[in-house]
């Protein structure tokens, strides 16, 4: 099986990016602006797959800016420059970011459309490439840009890939087949399925240009970008159930599907847009919150029809089959003692002080890799202590590590991938002795932790309709957390899968059996520390309940590792939610000991932690 990393590769933590980037590029891209006929660019975090984790060759707001968040953007002007970031950033933005040179905004508000609305001057015009925006986000931002007497413009070529010096290489890793075992469905049996959908819609056709997708369809894995194994490249289904997909040749996925196949072919990607245009007449499906407003343009030109609709094989996809339940069973165990080890590390060894941020995602992450299934982590490792624990997102580097000081806590958020499955975990340890508040934020976290996991609920049921359930205790206690309770997970594909999700936002997605979600609820202490609590759970069928009028859906735990007890306030637990913790923890002792048996220390520290309350 190929490693998306090579064995015995640690994550860096050296910082990317800063000031110097904006200095250096800025008079270079204003340049090139100047010889395009523009006043202005856009220049998004996203690349043309619309990725979460975005490869180097493509991260240009990184290379422009200094800013290396998940999340962002920024407008070039001649003679101004403003830059974009959610709250997760806020602090890493100003560290990154020359402030003599940008101007520091928000998303939602006022986001690039509130800022063109109210910045841009009569008859500037600002250029995009139509293959980094959805048509959604162009649109408001072409209204915005209208109101202002200013006027938007597809430019031919990238400003930013113009003038981009020492740019790293594409990616091109190998593609491999995913296993029909652990797949679960052979490709024929998936192609059917999403071929009643598109008939059922009145499509002829739907453009595939999430890369995830496109590697479940086709029962295929790549490591052409970080933490998600899936390989760059884009497929074209049809209702009858034939499907093409588009890859740079040196990938080898011709070679998985070479010529004859009667219902899949494959074209090199850069043929791609000439495919678009060979659906004169056609109804054509394409996702306008992933899809790029290029795709759009290329159809709409060839003279297709265009039907807005959902990815037809994002709800398919979340829906776990057995094989895919049960890998994930398999490598959430596997994981789990993985986390124990290091677990037991962090409450013996890692209690001295000397440790700090980055020794402690090192060490991690070189137990998981000595794991033989394992085959990268699913997501950059949150690693914080003290102060930095309270920021959800944080990302330590060498500029913000801090020690794992006695009388702080430490939160660590991290994941494995593995061919049967993908897992996410987070758990909060006290260094040294916790202090009250500590215990009692902690045990309200623990008890919204528990009322989502006990859950039954009907079928029809939404992620939006539960959220307040994880909520509750610390809204009683007038304490909340910023972000979603549960993400989907895919099947050793992205950590973060759409389209369900437990959130306050409003979701129409219901709950389905087999859908897998993480429950993490948390709260975070400014300037002093953050608790986190989560794991993963899958869906599981409606059963009856003893007098009951319907049956009710519930959740599978399916991640196992100690809950520390030391940071409990048994008092603030009720019997059934000191039930649930025990039984818990019975659970993790019976799944997990085995594993570390051989290992006199972890297993003893493992009876000790496992402990009733």
């Amino acid at each position: 099986m190929t490693h998306i990393i090579p064995p015995g590769t640690i994550q860096t933590f050296t910082p990317k990016g800063g000031p110097a980037n904006g200095r250096k590029a800025l008079p270079l891209l204003r340049k090139e602006l100047e010889r395009q006929g523009l006043d202005g660019f856009l220049i998004p975090h996203e690349d043309e797959y619309n990725n979460e984790y975005v490869p180097a060759s493509a991260d240009r707001l990184a290379w422009t800016t200094g800013f290396t968040g998940s999340a962002g953007a920024a407008i070039i002007m001649r003679d101004r420059a403003a830059i974009f970031t959610d709250g997760r950033y806020t602090l890493q933005v100003r560290d990154q970011v020359d402030g003599e040179l940008f101007d520091f905004a928000g998303f939602p508000e006022p986001g690039i459309a509130g800022w063109i609305a109210a910045n841009a001057r009569k008859g500037e015009t600002i250029g995009y490439d139509a293959r980094l925006h959805t048509p959604d986000a162009i649109a408001r931002i072409e209204d915005a840009a209208s109101r202002a007497g200013a006027r938007m413009r597809i430019v031919d070529e990238n400003p930013v890939d113009r003038i981009w010096e020492n740019r790293p290489a594409a990616p091109c890793a190998k593609i491999y087949p995913h296993p029909e075992a652990l797949a679960g469905r052979s490709v024929d049996d998936k192609l059917d399925e999403i071929s009643k959908l598109l008939q059922a819609a009145g499509a002829d056709a739907a453009v595939l240009t999430d890369p995830v997708s496109v590697a479940w369809i086709l029962n295929i894995r790549g490591g052409d970008v970080a933490c998600a194994p899936i390989a760059l490249g884009r497929a074209i289904i049809g209702a009858d159930g034939s499907i093409s997909g588009f890859f740079d040749p040196r990938k080898g996925v011709f070679e998985l599907y070479p010529e004859g196949h009667n219902k899949i072919s494959i074209e090199p990607e850069d043929s791609f847009d000439n495919a678009l245009a060979g659906f004169a007449g056609k109804t054509v499906l394409a996702d306008p919150a992933i899809t790029s407003a290029h795709v759009f343009n290329q159809l709409e030109k060839g003279g297709a029809k265009v039907k807005r609709a959902p990815d037809p094989v994002a709800l398919p996809r979340a829906i776990k089959n057995p094989a895919e339940i049960e890998g994930a069973r398999r490598a959430h165990i596997r994981d789990g003692a993985a986390m124990v080890r290091f677990l037991h590390w962090l409450d013996t060894q890692a209690q001295s002080g000397t440790e700090d941020e980055i020794s402690a995602a090192v060490r991690l992450e070189a137990i998981r890799q000595s794991l033989s299934e394992f085959r990268d982590i699913s997501f950059e490792t949150i690693s914080g202590a003290g102060p930095n624990g309270a920021l959800p997102h944080y990302r330590v580097s060498t500029d913000t590590v801090r020690a794992l000081s006695p009388g702080t806590l430490y939160l660590v958020d991290s994941g494995g991938q593995y061919p049967d499955g993908t897992t996410d975990i987070t758990r909060t340890v006290p260094i040294g002795t916790p202090d009250a508040a500590m215990r009692r934020a902690f045990t309200l976290v623990l008890k919204g932790h528990i009322a989502l996991a006990r859950i039954r609920f009907p079928e029809g049921t939404t992620g939006s309709q539960l959220d307040a359930l994880a909520r509750q205790p610390l809204w009683m206690a007038g304490m909340d957390y910023d972000h979603g309770t549960g993400h989907g997970v895919g099947s050793y594909l992205s950590v973060h899968e759409g389209p369900g999700r437990i959130a306050k936002a409003p979701n129409t997605i219901a709950l389905r059996p087999g859908m897998i979600f993480s429950n993490e609820p948390g709260f975070y202490n400014t300037g002093h520390w953050g608790i986190r609590i989560e794991t993963l759970q899958v869906v599981t069928p409606p059963e009856d309940i003893p007098g009951g009028e319907r049956p009710m859906m519930g959740f599978e735990t399916l991640t196992f590792a100690p809950i520390h007890t030391g940071l409990v306030e048994r008092a603030l637990l009720n019997e059934d939610e000191r039930g649930w913790l025990n039984a818990y923890h019975a659970a993790v002792l019976e799944k997990i000991g085995p594993l570390v048996a051989a290992e006199p220390q972890v297993h003893a520290w493992l009876e000790t932690a496992c402990a009733p309350v």
